[in-house]
């Protein structure tokens, strides 16, 4: 059922109990308070809406931006831009209703974010229609505060407070559903989904961020229209699941796109995930794939490349799976094909170089490391390894120690221990001699200089050659007359 809406007589008594201005921290308390002077100077209103008010009633730390809803038409709130001192103007999306402005913070505390200026928005009460298969908005101006927070997606966002008095309009009961812990599309759910199928992903991103259950209606919502994300672009699926992927609850938000169809229409690369819960009685038991990768994702720390590869870790399983005669299962270059299969997803997504390299290069190496072993693994074996990740390695070796999700503690504290002894391996031949500097003691312009010969293929087989025996040890990177002895002989027996 829809959330009812509150009668008018409530929306009006309803400010000092919850205090949300005196929640925010003193520097944007005072932003707060000189933006409403600014606006009720031109005879307008003002109020705090969005994610910062949901935030605040939640208890956590005030917003690092803040999102304003007011009277004014654009044109005024750039009057505003451009008469307050240490205030920039920037275009946001002004035939949307929406300003924005970088505000110059002098008085924030001394901590490595005191050079950050305060970003705000403001944008004009608007209505909205959507025209069929379109997610641009005719927009209209001058409606009214609870007619602008009836256009927006979910009860919890769609709370305002007053700049001014601090009185709380919420006439989508969202400060109950914050209290529940429920998230609930505004009014009828099909309606916002098919408005903006962007609203598909961010609800799924909502219960990870938030770690709230989806209202039946909400989610069967979702599920109706879960096509509708083929609207969506490639980068705005990559950003919400990248938001996803790092929130709190995120394995509780994958399965939400799971169970309403939204990872079918998104990424069906990962449905064979869930349904690759092979077994075979007697003979051998297989891990349950999703909830394997779901609990990697959760326990592998919270930055994108990580979290992405956590994701995609394991993805070409269910297609690289083969059982012997003696039952037991082995999924042989499962993690090359992988690195594929994430390579293409991401290129879909239109994920940046950066992410598509990073994330196929942790996928192709996440076995590399848990092989590690003190006793078997020479100093050059983790030399080669490390020069091979590169500045890859912290990621690679979180993704390594999050890929442990047996119910065996002995497994756990193994696996563990693997980990922090290649991590301190590589710690303790870093402080002998850098891993950069292990490098052929000759490089192109001496070996040409040396044999008075052109550029061509043989002088990265010697420099290839050298480089390997310093990284056996067997050769000083500084040992330029050992090396000029032994680069005439492969040259020699290269004629």
């Amino acid at each position: 059922m829809a959330a009812k809406k509150q009668t008018s007589t409530s929306l009006k008594h309803d400010a000092s109990s919850f205090g949300v201005l005196e929640r925010l921290p003193a520097p944007q308390q005072a932003l707060v308070s000189t933006l409403a002077r600014a606006t009720g100077d031109l005879g307008g209103e003002l109020y705090l809406v969005g994610g910062g008010v949901r935030d605040v009633l939640l208890g956590e730390h005030g917003p690092t931006d803040l999102d304003f809803a007011t009277s004014l038409r654009p044109d005024q709130i750039r009057i505003i831009g451009e008469t307050l001192p240490g205030v920039s103007v920037y275009d946001v999306g002004e035939k949307f209703g929406t300003i924005g402005l970088v505000i110059a913070n002098d008085n924030r505390p001394p901590d490595k974010d005191a050079a950050r200026p305060d970003i705000v928005e403001l944008t004009t009460y608007r209505g909205e229609s959507y025209e069929p298969g379109s997610r641009h908005p005719t927009v209209v101006f001058g409606v009214s505060i609870e007619a602008d927070l009836a256009r927006r997606d979910f009860t919890v966002n769609a709370i305002a407070v007053n700049a001014i008095s601090g009185e709380v309009i919420d006439p989508w009961y969202g400060r109950a559903d914050l209290a529940t812990g429920t998230l609930r599309a505004v009014g009828d759910a099909g309606e916002r989904f098919a408005e903006d199928p962007l609203r598909l992903l961010r609800a799924a991103r909502f219960a990870g961020q938030l770690g709230f259950a989806i209202e039946a209606e909400t989610l069967a919502g979702m599920a109706a229209h879960a096509l509708a994300l083929k609207q969506v672009s490639g980068e705005r699926i990559f950003h919400e699941m990248t938001r996803l992927l790092c929130s709190s609850w995120a394995g509780h938000g994958l399965d939400v796109l799971l169970d309403t169809g939204l990872l079918t229409t998104a990424m069906p690369e990962l449905l064979p995930l869930e349904s690759a819960a092979y077994g075979h009685p007697g003979i051998h038991r297989e891990k349950d794939l999703w909830d394997h990768t779901k609990r990697v994702v959760m326990q592998s720390p919270p930055r994108p490349t990580v979290r992405w590869a956590a994701l995609l870790h394991d993805a070409a399983k269910p297609v690289t799976r083969t059982v012997d005669n003696r039952g037991e299962v082995h999924f042989h270059g499962h993690e090359h094909a992988g690195a594929d299969m994430a390579g293409s997803l991401l290129r879909r997504l239109h994920a940046d170089k950066k992410t598509i390299r990073d994330v196929c290069r942790m996928v192709e190496l996440h076995l590399r490391p848990a092989g590690y072993d003190r006793v078997t693994w020479t100093d050059s074996a983790v030399r080669r390894l490390a020069l091979e990740v590169g500045d890859l390695m912290p990621d690679l070796l979180d993704l390594v120690a999050a890929d442990v999700t047996s119910a065996r503690p002995h497994k756990q504290r193994a696996a563990a221990a693997r980990v922090e002894g290649l991590r301190e391996h590589i710690a303790r031949l870093e402080e002998q001699q850098a891993l950069a500097e292990l490098q052929s003691p000759l490089d192109g312009n001496d070996l040409m200089a040396l044999f008075d010969r052109p550029p061509g293929r043989w002088i990265a087989d010697v420099k290839d050659h050298l480089r390997e025996m310093v990284i056996d040890g067997a050769l000083s990177a500084g040992d330029t007359e050992r090396a000029t002895q032994i680069a005439r002989e492969l040259v020699h027996d290269m004629t």
